[in-house]
């Protein structure tokens, strides 16, 4: 099983901790206004793990958070931790799913679309140049000083960056401070604004309640994970009648189940008396079949 971090230990390239720090709009702010070098006013409240979707018989795109500042200017901010060789088309997808968002049906006027960012923050160098930030806009092949001025950019940034000359400084603390984020970190950096970053990321780390989703989440992910596992134990631990490896089968997804809840709990500090009651009420089983489960999967 893949081994949890501590709530603590996360930084802003876990996904969890990224999505629940920019829930608040003065880390949002900060954030972009660092990126992009200009001040920023929030027209809205950012949204987190925002879905957008044409049909529903088509692809969707969650966006990591969202944004729209008073200039009517719409923001997407996200983070990748693995490189999954597909990020300048993912952000394309993005973009494009942003923008059939933006304006109302029957509109005839495309001037009227909005300006929009998509910012993408990761841990490697995208494009192999070094540079802490790479910004794209439409340009033309032939003669490069004509910009198409769609209004559309995309921004990678690489938090190992080694072109600091050519950025501001607080965007390199950014970035240092996004992959470890830690009071330790945040100290060695000349901006206040990342210092106040710090201060209400500790209060998130901090909170009960963030604790609780966080351990919701892990749970969530694990038997994900586990899913192919829950299809049966070897199908099943059968080759016998149709019956006879359905009903292995559905066993097979129980027991899975059961196993995955009791590890996880087990590693979050809980009791075995809290985790039976848990794995009776999730799973609708006795009391004595609970017990067995919990003493044989209690590792």
């Amino acid at each position: 099983m893949e081994k949890r971090k501590n709530l603590r230990d996360l930084n802003l390239l876990d996904r969890f901790l990224f999505a629940e720090a920019m829930e608040d709009p003065v880390i949002v702010k900060s954030v972009l206004e660092i990126v992009l070098g200009k001040e920023i006013a929030l027209k809205y409240l950012p949204h987190t793990e925002k879905e957008q979707r044409t049909s529903p018989l088509k692809r969707f795109v969650k966006l990591d958070v969202w944004a729209w500042d008073t200039d009517d200017v719409v923001y997407d901010t996200e983070v990748q931790k693995e490189d999954t060789k597909n990020l300048p088309k993912r952000s394309r997808l993005y973009q494009a799913m942003i923008d059939v968002k933006l304006l109302e049906p029957g509109e005839i006027d495309f001037n009227r679309l909005n300006k929009v960012f998509v910012i993408m923050i990761t841990p490697f160098d995208l494009f192999g140049k070094g540079l802490y930030k790479y910004t794209f806009e439409m340009k033309c092949k032939e003669r490069p000083e004509i910009s198409l001025e769609d209004d559309a950019t995309r921004i990678f940034l690489n938090t190992r960056g080694t072109n600091a000359g050519e950025v501001s400084e607080e965007l390199v603390e950014l970035l240092h401070y996004i992959e470890h984020t830690s009071e330790e970190v945040s100290n060695r950096c000349q901006s206040n604004r990342i210092k106040d970053m710090q201060r209400r990321i500790e209060a998130i780390k901090s909170s009960e309640e963030v604790g609780v989703r966080y351990m919701q989440a892990w749970e969530e992910k694990i038997l994900v994970q586990r899913k192919a596992r829950e299809e049966g134990i070897e199908q099943g631990r059968t080759e016998g009648i149709e019956q006879g490896r359905t009903e292995g089968i559905e066993q097979g997804r129980v027991e899975g189940t059961i196993m995955t809840l009791v590890e996880t709990y087990r590693e979050f500090g809980m009791s075995k008396e809290d985790t039976v009651t848990k794995v009776i009420n999730k799973c609708q089983i006795s009391s004595e079949d609970a017990w067995k489960y919990v003493k044989q999967y209690w590792k």
